[in-house]
């Protein structure tokens, strides 16, 4: 049997010391998201945890030097199980509104697109910009919208005579319009570009009327929350953001979703 010799040994002892270390400096963060938001953040065929969302959260785990565990939930009690400590940060599409952030902090966004309805692709009636004139000529229309996101919000204090059908994820409102129990589906525009309209599902619908970017509603594009008080780790995150933007790993995991820059303006 072959011996290592006393250089050797010592040489991986420093090397072995060193990896300790740096593995104890890492800080352990639970990510929670959605998982049924394509392409943002959805189940693969394979079970696994895929998306937009989800790449942007593993290179800012690996700039901030964070050891990153993801924990899927549902999305109408995504802030309360951030508030019960099941996670320490979302990341998930989710807006930045003032109504959140009476609840939790926010990160400066890390994308920012537009809202839009989806319709068949005979649906004719026109959708003016005004908005009153608008909801006076969906009046009476079944709207599919996920429940507990701003588009609902926006739609009940915008659009008060449609009637309005909630449901627990977009796939199951999209899921509805196929099936002609809604006339249209208010989302995330990329959300229903990506995720619907290029599927073999959307081949027989497409967006109808303006597109919605209003700041008391939508926000000002989509963050990461954390709960109030937490700025070592928001400032952790915001530092990551700005990292990737500038060292082009953002713009790699950009160029693999979408043809475009959803960072927006």
């Amino acid at each position: 049997m072959r011996q290592l010799g006393m250089g050797v040994i010592a040489a991986a002892a420093v090397i072995f010391g060193a990896l300790s270390v740096q593995a104890a400096d890492m800080r352990e963060v639970k990510i929670g998201t959605e998982g049924a938001y394509p392409p943002f953040n959805f189940i693969d065929s394979d079970g696994k945890l895929q998306g937009f969302d989800v790449d942007i959260a593993k290179a800012l785990c690996e700039q901030a030097n964070f050891k990153c565990e993801f924990v899927v939930q549902d999305w109408d009690g995504i802030i309360p199980g951030l508030l019960a400590k099941k996670y320490d940060a979302i990341v998930a599409s989710m807006s930045i509104t003032p109504e959140r952030k009476e609840v939790v902090d926010f990160t400066n966004k890390y994308y920012n697109t537009p809202a839009r309805f989806i319709a068949t692709k005979s649906f004719d009636i026109e959708i003016p910009e005004d908005r009153a004139a608008a909801d006076k000529a969906l009046a009476g229309k079944p709207v599919g919208v996920q429940r507990a996101t701003i588009h609902e919000n926006f739609l009940r204090d915008n659009f008060p005579d449609v009637d309005l059908r909630v449901y627990a994820t977009q796939d199951e409102a999209n899921l509805d319009l196929v099936n002609g129990r809604v006339d249209l589906v208010m989302a995330d525009s990329v959300a229903l570009d990506e995720g619907f309209l290029k599927t073999p599902e959307g081949a027989d619908f497409q967006f109808v009327g303006p597109s919605y970017s209003d700041p008391k509603w939508h926000g000002d594009g989509a963050g990461i929350a954390v709960r109030k008080g937490e700025d070592d780790l928001r400032e952790a995150l915001n530092k990551a953001i700005a990292a990737i933007r500038a060292n082009g790993t953002y713009q790699k995991i950009n160029a693999k979703y979408f043809d475009f820059d959803v960072y927006g303006g």
